[in-house]
C-alpha cells in the first residue's frame, strides 16, 4: 500500500481508537494511554521504515546497518516496537510488557525521553480496571493503532500529519473532558492569535512558563517561517510535562528544552543564579491560582515582586510580573492571556499594575469573546508588554496603550464560540499593527487618560460600544394601536353574528 494517507484519515483513526476507553474511563486518563501509543507507533513505524531504507541500500550488511540506525532520533531497543508489543496483546501481562518496553526506550534514549513515560502506567488497576478488563482494553488500543489507517511510515504520512493528529487529540480531549482536563490546552485559534501577536522573529529565543502541552509554543514558532528559534517552557503537571515533550518531537522540535519543575516557587529555566532571558515570552496561565506561593515571595531569590507582592488567593499578576522579568530587557515581548479581573481588580494587584503603566510597559489590551474555552465560559483579554518601550529602549516613545474590545468577533459553535481566522483574528491583528483607532472596536489612550481612571483597564471604559435604541415614534404607534383595535372591534362583531345564526349566546 503506497497510497499515501490523509490528515483527515489519520485524525480519524486516531479518535476512532479512543472508543476502546470510551464511558469506562475519564477523558482526563486516557488521554495519556492513546498519546503514548501514538508516540510509540510513530517512532516504531520511522525505524522500521529507516531499517528497510538501509537493508535495500547496504544488503546483508548488518555492521553497517546497525551503525547508521543507531543514529537514529530514537533509538529502538530489541523487544521493545509497537510491533513487538502488538504480537504480545494476548499475554496475561500486556499492561507490564508495555511498560517494560517504554522503560527500555526511555533509558536508551535518556537525554532525550527521560520521565517522558514514568506518570503513565498501563498496568494500572485504578484507572484501566482489573485484569480482565484492562488486558482487554489494551488489546483492543493494540489492534486499533495496527491498522492500516495509522500505518505512520514516512513513506505514508508526512511528519507534520503526525504532530497535527497529536494536536487534534489534544484539543479533542480538551473539549470531552471540560474543565477537568482543559487546563493544558488553549484552542488553536486563541494560540494563533497570541503567538502572532507576541510578534516572534527569526533567531528570538521563546519561552511559555506555563506551557501544557506544549501548543502555544509551537504556534509561536510557526509564526515565525522559518527554522531560525529557540523554544523553551516550563510545566508543573509532570503527565502535562510528558505530553509537551512529545509534542515538541512530534513536531520536529526536539531541540525544545521544556522542564518539569514549578514556575513561581523553582523555576528550573536559570543562567548561575539568574533567571534565563528571553526575547518572547507568550502563556496561558492558570486563572487566579489559589496558594501560588505569596508566603514566600518577599524573599524569592529572583527579587521578581518587586513591585509588589500578588494576593494570596489569586497568581494573575504572579505569573505577569514572572514573565516580564524573563523577558529581555529593553527588547523582550510578553504576551499572555488572563481573566478580566485582572485589569480592574484593586489592592495589591491594582499598585503593581499601575507600576507597570508607569513603567510604560504595557502596550495593548484585546478583549476577547466568551466562552472560547473548555475551561470556563467567561470572556478573557490579552496583555501585550513591550520592554523596549522602556527607557533605553527604541519604542520608549510610545506612551500610549491600545484597547481592542474583540468580544463580538466570533461565530457561535456547538460546545465553544470560535474566532475565525480569515476575519475576527484578522481584525484584530490589522488594528493592532496599524494601532488604528475604530469606533466601536478600539482607543488609543494616552497615559494620563488611564491615570484619570485611576489605573483601570476595563475595556469599556477606554471603547464605547454602546449602541443607542432606535427612537420610538409614539404617534404612529398609537395610530397603530388604534388600527388593531378597530380590527379586532370588526372580528368580534362577525364572530358574535356566527355565534347567534347557530343560537348560542356570546
Amino acid at each position: 500500500m503506497n497510497d499515501k494517507l490523509t490528515q483527515a484519515e489519520v485524525n480519524n483513526a486516531a479518535w476512532a481508537a479512543c472508543d476502546t476507553f470510551r464511558g469506562a474511563v475519564d477523558p482526563a486518563q486516557y488521554k495519556d494511554y492513546i498519546l503514548v501509543m501514538l508516540f510509540l507507533k510513530y517512532i516504531t513505524d520511522n525505524w522500521n521504515d529507516h531499517f528497510e531504507t538501509y537493508r535495500k541500500q547496504y544488503g546483508d550488511d548488518d555492521v553497517r546497518i546497525r551503525r547508521r540506525m543507531e543514529r537514529e532520533r530514537f533509538y529502538l531497543p530489541e523487544g521493545a516496537s509497537f510491533y513487538d508489543l502488538y504480537e504480545q496483546r494476548n499475554e496475561p501481562n500486556i499492561g507490564e510488557l508495555i511498560n517494560i518496553a517504554l522503560e527500555d526506550i526511555e533509558d536508551k534514549n535518556r537525554s532525550k525521553l527521560e520521565g517522558v513515560f514514568r506518570n503513565i502506567d498501563f498496568n494500572s488497576e485504578s484507572n484501566l480496571g482489573r485484569t480482565k478488563d484492562r488486558n482487554r482494553r489494551l488489546k483492543n488500543l493494540l489492534e486499533d493503532f495496527n491498522k492500516p489507517a495509522l500505518d505512520l511510515r514516512p513513506s505514508r504520512v508526512k511528519e507534520d500529519i503526525i504532530g497535527e493528529t497529536y494536536i487534534y487529540l489534544i484539543s479533542r480531549f480538551a473539549s470531552d473532558a471540560g474543565k477537568k482536563a482543559g487546563e493544558f490546552y488553549t484552542p488553536a485559534a486563541v494560540s494563533g492569535l497570541l503567538a502572532k501577536l507576541a510578534g516572534a522573529q527569526e533567531g528570538n529565543t521563546i519561552c511559555d512558563p506555563a506551557c501544557g502541552s506544549g501548543s502555544l509554543l509551537i504556534k509561536a514558532a510557526e509564526s515565525i517561517g522559518s527554522d531560525n528559534f529557540a523554544l523553551y517552557g516550563q510545566e508543573v503537571n509532570g503527565a502535562t510535562w510528558a505530553l509537551a515533550r512529545m509534542n515538541m518531537f512530534l513536531h520536529a522540535k526536539d531541540a525544545a528544552r521544556i522542564e518539569w519543575c514549578d514556575t513561581l516557587n523553582s523555576p528550573a529555566l536559570i543562567e548561575g543564579d539568574h533567571l534565563q532571558k528571553f526575547d518572547i515570552v507568550v502563556a496561558n496561565p492558570p486563572f487566579s491560582l489559589d496558594k501560588w506561593g505569596a508566603d514566600s515571595a518577599d524573599t524569592d531569590q529572583y527579587n521578581r515582586y518587586w513591585r509588589g507582592i500578588p494576593p494570596k488567593s489569586k497568581g494573575d499578576y504572579a505569573f505577569i510580573t514572572h514573565m516580564i522579568e524573563i523577558a529581555k530587557r529593553q527588547s523582550g515581548r510578553v504576551a499572555v492571556i488572563v481573566p478580566h479581573g485582572v485589569l480592574f481588580r484593586g489592592g495589591a494587584e491594582g499598585k503593581i499594575r499601575q507600576q507597570l503603566i508607569e513603567e510604560n510597559l504595557l502596550d495593548a489590551v484585546v478583549g476577547l469573546p466568551a466562552n472560547l474555552f473548555t475551561t470556563t465560559g467567561i470572556p478573557v483579554a490579552i496583555l501585550i508588554f513591550d520592554r523596549s518601550r522602556e527607557e533605553g529602549g527604541a519604542n520608549a516613545d510610545r506612551k500610549d496603550v491600545l484597547f481592542i474590545d474583540a468580544s463580538k468577533e466570533f461565530t457561535p459553535g456547538k460546545a465553544q464560540n470560535v474566532m475565525e481566522e480569515d476575519t475576527h483574528i484578522k481584525k484584530v491583528l490589522d488594528t493592532y499593527a496599524a494601532r488604528a483607532q475604530v469606533e466601536k472596536y478600539s482607543h488609543l489612550a494616552s497615559t494620563e487618560e488611564i491615570a484619570e481612571n485611576n489605573y483601570n483597564l476595563n475595556i469599556p471604559r477606554y471603547v464605547d460600544t454602546f449602541e443607542p435604541e432606535e427612537e420610538i415614534d409614539v404617534a404612529a404607534v398609537q395610530a397603530d394601536i388604534a388600527r388593531i383595535e378597530g380590527e379586532l372591534a370588526d372580528v368580534r362583531a362577525k364572530m358574535s353574528g356566527y355565534l347567534k345564526e347557530l343560537g348560542i349566546n356570546a
